[in-house]
């Protein structure tokens, strides 16, 4: 594992970290679904005061924790613990955007994204009009 975080997560990290874990879902990190991770990071407001030496780091947090027992649930964990529930819908909106990216979802970004709702509580309504709305984003000509 990489040397330990040098404080708690913060919000923006969780949301960092929902972001990476669904393009790792694949094992295929896309250029597409990583620039829209960073443009998402030097765009939102929610990420203004973010370090983005931090951005590296949760990931490569993510990506170890994905290759253990059990890894998918101790993230979850974290977010859990350290993501406010007022923004669970901002972190499953980020998460379908990232998804939604390169143009095509796969079944592991869907089972992920199934778990994203299921953990962070997201009612089935609101994920159906958070997940059309990435699509609409995401529509090519």
């Amino acid at each position: 594992m990489s040397e330990p975080m040098p404080h708690p997560l913060t919000p923006q990290d969780c949301l960092v970290a929902v972001m990476i874990a669904v393009s790792a879902s694949d094992e295929d990190m896309r250029t597409a679904e990583l620039i829209k991770i960073e443009s998402t990071v030097n765009n939102l407001p929610i990420f203004a005061d973010y370090d983005l030496d931090r951005l590296k780091l949760m990931s490569q947090t993510v990506l170890d924790l994905f290759t253990v027992e059990d890894g998918l649930d101790a993230l979850f964990g974290l977010v859990r613990a350290n993501l406010p529930e007022r923004l669970f819908e901002t972190a499953y909106a980020l998460a379908c955007d990232v998804a939604a990216a390169d143009g095509t979802l796969n079944e592991r970004e869907l089972r992920l994204l199934e778990e994203i709702r299921y953990e962070l509580t997201i009612d089935r309504l609101h994920a159906a009009a958070i997940e059309r709305g990435a699509r609409a984003r995401h529509m090519t000509a």
